[in-house]
């Protein structure tokens, strides 16, 4: 046979071949280290065009600890307490759930005052948004969700997967692989933020929007810790000044409150408002 003649091959492995893929089907292309900057961006239009679409203008953001039990958590332990030691348990998750229904009702007031059914031009403000997750995270959402009002979730991929709680508005139910980019979001249509009591991420997330705000890379907003008594135990602000690691000018960047009422009395004497202009 002549070596011209040869039989005509079909193009099967062409289209098999990855290279033949489109960029965006090519998911072992997406995921190289190489692409990691094109995954940013991603993950940052992902979320900004779907709350832009909802008229998502500003956000009142609510930190605080997953591990606060809700008032099914609480009862479920009692029930199944059968030892003392399961009993302290219990009782004490009792005393912590309180906070968890002081932020499921500040998610109502502020969802019904704040402007999260009256888009004003098509825009909504003041939209409840939180981690995305359990405990404080899915009060707040919760209160929002129970007056029929939409809320934002912000929920990070972690080693132990974290699964949204089912009161986030699922069209605004966002998941990120990249910490700093959920923080972004997180900070930056913030009209306010409100701490409740938790551990080390609400710590990280608390400074973070305070540093922002002391070193002028993010406007000023209402920032108010929940539960006084609880941050005046675990941290010294004071000392901070007396040391020399602070001004008395940096104790004023936030406020405390100890109940859901005087939390949006304290952002609305600090000058909650509608979002800025340029976000539209």
């Amino acid at each position: 046979m002549d070596e011209f003649s040869r039989p005509r091959p079909d193009n099967r492995a062409q289209i098999q071949s990855r290279s033949y893929k489109l960029p965006v089907e090519d998911t072992e292309f997406l995921l190289r280290d190489e692409m990691r900057a094109t995954r940013f961006a991603l993950e940052y239009s992902k979320a900004d065009l779907a709350l832009r679409d909802w008229g998502i203008r500003s956000t009142i953001i609510v930190f605080g600890s997953a591990r606060t039990p809700s008032p099914e958590q609480v009862a479920a332990a009692e029930i199944a307490a059968v030892t003392d030691e399961q009993r302290g348990a219990a009782a004490q998750s009792k005393t912590r759930m309180a906070d968890y229904e002081a932020a499921r009702e500040f998610g109502r007031i502020a969802s019904q005052r704040g402007g999260a059914f009256a888009p004003q031009q098509r825009w909504r403000d003041n939209v409840i948004a939180t981690g995305g997750g359990p405990g404080i995270m899915e009060a707040a959402n919760r209160g929002a969700w129970e007056v029929g009002a939409p809320s934002v979730g912000f929920n990070i991929t972690l080693p132990t997967e974290q699964q949204p709680n089912p009161y986030t508005t699922p069209e605004l139910t966002f998941r990120f692989h990249y910490f700093a980019m959920r923080k972004m979001h997180l900070a930056m249509r913030a009209n306010a933020l409100v701490v409740f009591p938790g551990g080390f991420g609400t710590f990280d997330e608390l400074f973070e929007i305070l540093t922002l705000e002391q070193t002028n890379k993010a406007r000023r907003v209402p920032v108010v810790l929940y539960r006084e008594a609880y941050w005046r135990r675990l941290l010294n602000f004071d000392a901070f000044v007396e040391e020399g690691m602070a001004t008395q000018a940096d104790l004023s960047l936030f406020d405390f409150a100890d109940t859901p009422e005087a939390i949006w009395e304290a952002l609305t004497r600090r000058g909650l408002g509608a979002h800025l202009k340029d976000r539209q």
